[in-house]
């Protein structure tokens, strides 16, 4: 379909434990259509998180293995392409927002630091290109004094302004196209209702796809088509 950025058909992945095969995802089949989001539900442990690094091909080999199906992103099996093809997507043209911003984010270094690496990386500009551009993703995504925060640490700000830090990284880029796991866990509900909103200006100012993992009904409604 011309309208459709991602399809998956049949996709399995599974685990070897020293108990036997874990088959964390088992013939999954979605698609995510051009400018929407659609949200991924269900409960922990039923495989959403292992879907988004299968996309992304992060799961960890060993223990884990994609065993079989399809990832078709803009017509392009994301699955026979060499590991350089896949860094030249991930993160440039699908970014991933994970699920703990305490952990994924580095605790010794500071914001700014973390940033500006993202955005050379990916960007191929200077480093004081790279940390202007990460002052203005800041400013994007309404985090107070930007200046200030890139020089801090990650403990040095609260969960809400870390979740924000992370849709910033994840946005930098400007992909075609974002996996947000669980982008509100961990927050209270006015945080949750200001980064969900924040999502969606981004999504629709930016021309983003989604992919949303949540176990949160509430959540669904607000975002997904």
């Amino acid at each position: 379909m011309q309208n459709t950025l991602l399809e998956i058909h049949n996709l399995h992945t599974y685990f070897k434990t020293d108990e036997g095969i874990a088959k964390a995802v088992n013939g999954v089949d979605l698609k995510v259509p051009k400018g929407e989001t659609l949200g991924l539900v269900g409960e922990s442990g039923c495989g959403k998180s292992v879907t988004a690094l299968s996309i992304m091909r992060l799961v960890p080999d060993p223990p884990g293995k994609i065993m079989g199906g399809e990832i078709i992103f803009e017509g392009c099996n994301l699955l026979r392409l060499s590991e350089p093809e896949m860094r030249r997507i991930r993160g440039n043209t699908v970014s991933m927002i994970f699920q703990e911003p305490m952990t994924a984010l580095n605790p010794v270094y500071r914001i700014g630091a973390q940033m500006a690496e993202v955005i050379q990386l990916h960007q191929n500009v200077g480093p004081k290109e790279a940390l202007n551009r990460a002052l203005d993703m800041l400013s994007k995504v309404g985090i107070p004094d930007p200046k200030q925060r890139l020089r801090e640490y990650p403990h040095q700000i609260s969960g809400g302004m870390r979740q924000r830090v992370l849709i910033a990284m994840a946005l930098s880029s400007h992909p075609k196209m974002v996996i947000a796991d669980e982008p509100t866990t961990a927050l209270d509900v006015t945080i949750q209702a200001q980064i969900l909103d924040l999502m969606n200006a981004l999504t629709a100012e930016l021309q983003t796809s989604n992919l949303l993992i949540t176990h949160d009904l509430g959540v669904v409604f607000e975002m997904a088509q």
